[in-house]
């Protein structure tokens, strides 16, 4: 009897607690819109394109709103020849055409200057389109399975950094074409490292950047699949960035992946990223704008796990 009068207390005691929980609305404070600039720019033999937006509210599920009364530049600051970028049928989406002057944009060690003008303030940017390695190859390992992982097919990239401290990189990937843009898929290189700091400048990328072209999906049971299959393909691309770029996407990392459930924590509080973005000194006003300008000079190369030459693991 006492025992049943002990499970009888335990079960109010959960039912209690359940009926006493309380559904709070947080409301915050209306902050003041500010302007996204998103100008990721390439050498790439393709259009190029620029988003101006303006922010909303934390608890609004929706597409950021384009500004659509943008006019946008970006002058080369070597030869003078100015990018004319134009208003498409995109919301808040700008693009600059090759043609006959200019077949992609950009010269490598130019440098760039970004105008956005749009009537109440004007904003601008600098950046430099930096050296990119060339990728020597990309191969493909079998790996035998253990508790983590079953038998796998890894791939690597491997490119050379150029002598001369301070290069970065943001190595992109996609599998069968489809582009491996998660948080923890963001792959970015200081040198052939991972970091400033490590002497790692004028050697081959180290593995963990090689192997961060390599998607890490789970099945409905939260178990690791191989990365690739005989029949799959990889495609890599290697962007030089600057230092400001480089901060950001590891700012991004931070922000995005995050550690959930009691790991959160004593993870970093959320907060915006760096920005190179600026009001114009000569515009009336304290507008506030965030977001970035990026230059890029980019190497490519492409690689499918051919399934009548397959590696095998290592002794």
């Amino acid at each position: 009897m006492k025992a049943l009068s002990k499970y009888v207390l335990a079960i109010s005691s959960i039912f209690a607690l359940w009926s006493c929980e309380d559904n709070i609305d947080v409301e915050l404070p209306q902050a003041e819109a500010v302007v996204v600039i998103d100008a990721w720019i390439n050498d790439k033999p393709e259009p190029q394109t620029i988003k101006v937006m303006k922010s909303i509210s934390y608890f609004e599920n929706t597409f950021l709103p384009g500004l659509n009364n943008a006019t946008i530049t970006v002058e080369d600051l070597d030869d003078g020849y100015v990018y004319a970028f134009e208003k498409s049928g995109e919301d808040g989406t700008y693009i600059w055409e090759p043609d006959a002057n200019k077949s992609k944009f950009g010269t490598i060690q130019h440098s760039y200057k970004l105008t956005v003008d749009l009537g109440t303030a004007r904003y601008e940017s600098f950046a430099t389109m930096n050296r990119v390695p060339p990728i020597d190859s990309i191969t493909f390992r079998f790996e035998k399975g253990n508790s983590f992982f079953p038998d796998s097919y890894f791939a690597g990239v491997y490119a050379t950094d150029p002598l001369g401290p301070g290069d970065a990189y943001w190595i992109k990937a996609w599998k069968n074409g489809e582009y491996l843009n998660k948080p923890s898929e963001i792959n970015i290189s200081y040198d052939a490292g991972g970091s400033p700091g490590a002497l790692v400048d004028g050697l081959v990328l180290i593995q963990p950047i090689r192997d961060g072209i390599n998607p890490f999906d789970q099945d409905e049971n939260d178990e690791f699949l191989s990365p690739y299959a005989p029949g799959d393909s990889v495609f890599v691309e290697i962007h030089s960035i600057n230092f400001d770029a480089y901060t950001f996407l590891n700012e991004v990392i931070v922000q995005t992946d995050r550690p959930g459930g009691f790991g959160e924590l004593f993870a970093q509080p959320l907060a915006n990223v760096s920005s190179n973005i600026s009001l114009d000194e000569d515009t009336p006003g304290s507008a506030k704008v965030v977001g970035m300008f990026s230059v890029s000079a980019v190497s490519a190369m492409g690689q499918s796990l051919d399934p009548d030459n397959l590696p095998v693991a290592k002794e």
